[in-house]
């Protein structure tokens, strides 16, 4: 069994919070790391046509987070989003549009019972694998 990624209680409290900010829409951003682990979370405004159902990161947002990481040293790492009406598993159109093999998909569901639940995932070549995911 391999090891579980751990990701700092600050990052973790940040997604939980924007998912509960916008309960009715998916929320969507990328998180930043280098090699002492993860370090920002940059949230990306979400331009889907129905965002209840999907995220798409808008561009310039994405640009300008990306370009904020290099300034600061580090890189994608991650990319979350919430599904508010779902579980923490990728849907069909997260799997078909995951565009970065090598970084974490985080996904957070507030289709619980009161317990906000959040699962790591790898997305390559149409194949999901579980990513175990420690606070």
């Amino acid at each position: 069994m391999t090891e579980p990624l751990r990701l700092p209680r600050t990052i973790v409290n940040q997604l939980l919070h924007f998912a509960q900010r916008a309960p009715e829409e998916e929320i969507c951003g990328l998180i930043s790391g280098d090699a002492g682990g993860f370090k920002h979370c940059y949230p990306v405004a979400n331009v889907a046509s129905d965002k209840r159902r999907l995220f798409h990161l808008d561009p310039k947002g994405q640009i300008d987070a990306m370009r904020r990481m290099r300034a600061a040293g580090e890189e994608l790492v991650a990319i979350y989003h919430s599904h508010p009406h779902a579980p923490a598993l990728p849907s069909p159109a997260d799997i078909r549009e995951s565009e970065y093999p090598d970084v974490l998909y985080l996904i957070i569901s507030l289709d619980t019972q009161g317990v906000l639940e959040m699962r790591g995932f790898q997305l390559r070549d149409g194949k999901v694998t579980d990513v175990p995911i420690a606070i």
